[in-house]
């Protein structure tokens, strides 16, 4: 088989499991801006809105390994579905106690804290689905370059959907959204196909802990992810600030990240298709040191078409940074906790995100905005300097002995078509 999108979307079954995984992670792409909304009418408070979001956001972040090793333990089907049915009735709850105003501000509070420990980690489980499905390590690049186009398109017709809504309903009616969202697409995701032949590992694995074996040969891809990841949380308010000192308005701002969400789709195609030949190791901390680059020269725009120019080209350096830091996550799971790999690369890319905004906020105070762009810029260049000195040899180590070890009644079981036969033997890498 040609490798190529092509040939990723006529394997059986995955078209329709990207089609339920997008309908799953557009509830990611609605439910913050439909809660920060919710909570923000019904208590009147500002202050209330941001703690109620960062409680949601702090158990969101810190969880998802835990989440995640009860995936790996027990398969998609029995851990996910619990998790998407306890996440949306928290959801459900809070739309009901922000509905109209006057709500104390600890119901939300609490519901939120509640709602943020339970999202099923789909974003982790279908990069482990991809990376179990395809023996040939480049229709694994492939499928994910698609994913990283899949999410994009989630968290930018998310707030669109949400704006659609709260013109005819309350903002509470978008927290209810979300919910319906996460639950039909969670359901539609594991009852495919190409989900149900995934199976925990033989034999009685470990109890979820959040622990990771071969963490050593993780550094690398959560290093660079944190790098980007705290780049991405940075350059959204950047740009705000950006508008608001040349007194341009919220809709230039609104078109300007929506540039950087196309760039980082047309980067993840793009990088998708090319056929590389070195490791992935050795290119992984190439794409975050253009991010920073990139970064470093927006501060120096004069103008929104420069600035828009250089936001795209950030753009197109995030998916692959991002599509590669999880393949090297997944090329070095040992069997049995893949899909808490991915969880570990996908948490240190919301903490950096989180960390972003937080330190150019208080930068933005202080120092010149130039200087805002290009401190973040530097720290992913640093991320990626530093990935780079640690090199490929460890990671290859651990990544060749966890490859070797799947065969053998580990990690992810092949989805097995109807008169196929299995290949054998490690696949190469791409």
């Amino acid at each position: 088989m040609r490798p190529s999108y092509a040939a990723v979307l006529r394997v059986p079954h995955v078209r329709r499991t990207f089609a339920a995984a997008l309908v799953a992670r557009l509830s990611y792409g609605t439910v913050s801006l439909s809660l920060m909304l919710a909570v923000t009418r019904a208590t009147g408070s500002y202050a209330v809105a941001g703690m109620v979001m960062a409680l949601f956001g702090a158990t969101t972040v810190l969880l998802s390994p835990l989440r995640a090793a009860f995936v790996d333990r027990y398969g998609p089907r029995r851990a996910l579905v619990p998790m998407a049915l306890l996440h949306a009735a928290f959801l459900c709850l809070l739309a009901a106690t922000t509905w109209r105003p006057g709500v104390p501000a600890l119901l939300p509070a609490a519901l939120a804290t509640a709602a943020g420990a339970f999202p099923p980690p789909l974003g982790p489980t279908v990069r482990a689905v991809w990376g179990g499905l395809f023996d040939d390590r480049r229709l694994v690049q492939r499928a994910y370059g698609l994913d990283s186009v899949v999410e994009e398109l989630a968290f930018v017709s998310g707030p669109l959907l949400v704006g659609a809504v709260v013109r005819y309903a309350p903002p509470a009616a978008g927290v209810a959204l979300s919910a319906l969202l996460l639950t039909a697409g969670t359901i539609a995701f594991v009852t495919s196909p190409a989900v149900t032949g995934v199976r925990p590992p033989a034999g009685k694995p470990p109890r979820p802990s959040g622990r990771l074996r071969g963490a050593r040969a993780l550094v690398q891809p959560v290093l660079v992810a944190g790098g980007v990841g705290l780049a991405v949380g940075a350059l959204d308010l950047l740009v705000m600030a950006f508008a608001e000192q040349r007194r341009y308005g919220d809709d230039v701002v609104a078109w300007v990240l929506a540039a950087l969400s196309a760039g980082s789709a047309v980067g993840g195609l793009l990088y998708g298709a090319i056929e590389w030949r070195g490791s992935a190791r050795v290119r992984l901390p190439l794409p975050a040191a253009g991010l920073g680059l990139a970064m470093a020269a927006a501060g120096l725009a004069p103008g929104i078409g420069v600035l828009t120019v250089t936001v795209v080209c950030a753009g197109l350096c995030i998916a692959p940074a991002l599509t590669t830091s999880y393949l090297v996550a997944d090329e070095s799971a040992m069997p049995g906790f893949r899909t808490q790999a991915g969880a570990w690369v996908n948490m240190a890319v919301n903490g950096g995100i989180s960390a972003g905004s937080a330190a150019v906020g208080g930068l933005l105070g202080h120092l010149p905005l130039g200087w805002c762009f290009a401190v973040p810029g530097a720290v992913a260049v640093a991320a990626a300097g530093l990935a780079g000195c640690l090199g490929p040899t460890d990671g290859k180590r651990h990544g060749g002995r966890a490859r070797a070890r799947r065969g053998a009644g580990g990690g992810i079981t092949r989805l097995r078509r109807r008169g196929a036969t299995s290949r054998s033997g490690p696949a190469d890498e791409h």
